[in-house]
Formats: C-alpha cells, sequence, structure tokens
C-alpha cells in the first residue's frame, strides 16, 4: 500500500512494542519512518525487519530523558528525512505500585517521558508542518488515564496530561493543517507488559473482548490516525482498549 508514500514519520521507543509494530505499519504504507530507543541493537534490528520488506527506515539511539534530548532527537531525524509529517509519540514508562513507595526520582523520570518530552518534541516539529499546512501527531496514552486503579495513579496522571495537551494542541495547531490525536490502549501483550504475568490477564478479563490486545492491533488505530482515512478527526482520543469504556 502507497498510503504514506512520500511522507516521513518519527516513531519513539519504536524498538519495541507497540512503537515497532507501528514503525512497521507506518513502512508498509510507504512512510520513511526514523525510530528512536535507547537499545541500539533492537533498534537496528527493527530497521533492518524493515528493509528486508521493501521499506524505508533508520534509527536513531537516544535517552530521552530533557527538553534538549527531545530537541536533539528531532534535529536529528530532520537530518534523516527532511521534514517530518508524521510524529508518534510513544516512548514512555509505566511503573506501578503504591503511592507512598514512589520516590521523587520515579515520579521525575515518569513525566519526564510521558510528557516533557512529548511536550518538546511538538513544540520543536509541530511548527514546521503548521508552516506546511499538514501533519499529524499521534499521542499514546492508556485507558487508565480515564479513570482510578489502585497503583496505577502516576501513569495514569502522566497520561491524563498528555489527553489534554494532545486536545490543546488540536486547538492550536488543527488550523494549520496539523491533525493531533491519541490512542488510548487497553491492556496490551507486549515486551513492556511480560512482566505482569497473570495480572495482564486478569485485567483483561473484565472487558468485553476478554482478551489482551496485541502490540498490531494498537499500531493499526495510529496508523489510521497517521492517513488521511482520518482527515476530518481532530482532538479524539481513540479508544482501542478492548471494550473498557463500554462497562
Amino acid at each position: 500500500m502507497t498510503a504514506l508514500r512520500g511522507r516521513s514519520a518519527l516513531v519513539t521507543g519504536g524498538n519495541s512494542g507497540i512503537g515497532r509494530a507501528t514503525a512497521i505499519a507506518l513502512a508498509d504504507l510507504g512512510a520513511h519512518v526514523v525510530i528512536s530507543g535507547r537499545d541500539e541493537a533492537r533498534g537496528n534490528q527493527v530497521v533492518r525487519d524493515i528493509r528486508a520488506g521493501g521499506g524505508r527506515a533508520d534509527f536513531v539511539a537516544v535517552d530521552l530523558r530533557d527538553e534538549a534530548s527531545a530537541r536533539e532527537l528531532a534535529a536529528r531525524t530532520r537530518e534523516l528525512v527532511g521534514d517530518v509529517d508524521i510524529l508518534v509519540n510513544n516512548a514512555g514508562i509505566y511503573p506501578f505500585g503504591p503511592t507512598d513507595q514512589t520516590s521523587d526520582q520515579t515520579f521525575d523520570a515518569v513525566f519526564t517521558l510521558n510528557v516533557k518530552v512529548p511536550y518538546f518534541l511538538v513544540a520543536e516539529l509541530a511548527p514546521e508542518m503548521a508552516k506546511r499546512g499538514h501533519g499529524a501527531i499521534i499521542n499514546v496514552s492508556t485507558m487508565v488515564a480515564e479513570f482510578g486503579l489502585a497503583g496505577m495513579g502516576l501513569y495514569g496522571a502522566s497520561k491524563a496530561a498528555l489527553v489534554l495537551l494532545t486536545k490543546s494542541w488540536a486547538a492550536e495547531y488543527g488550523p494549520h493543517g496539523v491533525r493531533v490525536n491519541a490512542v488510548s490502549p487497553g491492556p496490551t501483550r507486549t515486551e513492556g507488559t511480560a512482566g505482569m504475568g497473570a495480572d495482564l490477564d486478569q485485567l483483561a478479563a473484565s472487558i468485553p473482548a476478554g482478551r489482551p490486545g496485541s502490540a498490531e492491533e494498537i499500531a493499526e488505530a495510529i496508523t489510521f490516525l497517521a492517513t488521511d482515512r482520518s482527515s476530518f478527526v481532530h482532538g479524539a482520543i481513540l479508544p482501542v482498549d478492548g471494550g473498557r469504556v463500554a462497562v
């Protein structure tokens, strides 16, 4: 398929899980994809997989830890692909646990990667998209940004902030042709959630689908929001949660 031929995309945290599935899906649609991550070996493997399938991809090794690293990633991506047409803010961390056992360092790390880094990537890339009159930004949120769940308050709060930013950015950049939306995954089986074991299945048992989702299923929603198929969608938070939104 060629829906994204001639366009470029940056996918943060693209070396595994939802990010990897998204990078592959975007490349399959013709986009030149840049993925970022800390694990160079895994990142380069994703690039090889995409290129083996006839797609175009590059990897940027970066530790996204502050404003400067976000702006550096934007600059390095431009060096590789020129103008960036699609930004997928996927990189994130999700430590779970009681509030009274959360350290100051953990709190700062969660809000830095889950909120500050997307904020400054958008600050770098959205104005350029607006000048060209087109672009798509997709933020990856979570269902626990919408309701309270014991032990998930810090993670959920950081993603709730991203949900509000999604709507604010849609209002700010939408009039200039830049669509900003988010997906809200439910329980999803990835390398990152493997440690949850039976807890993931128990969480999924309460939703209509009755099972965890796959990274590829989340990527399908992201690619929909990245293409012109969603040309009239602005500021939406798309639940991809197996029906949790319905119960």
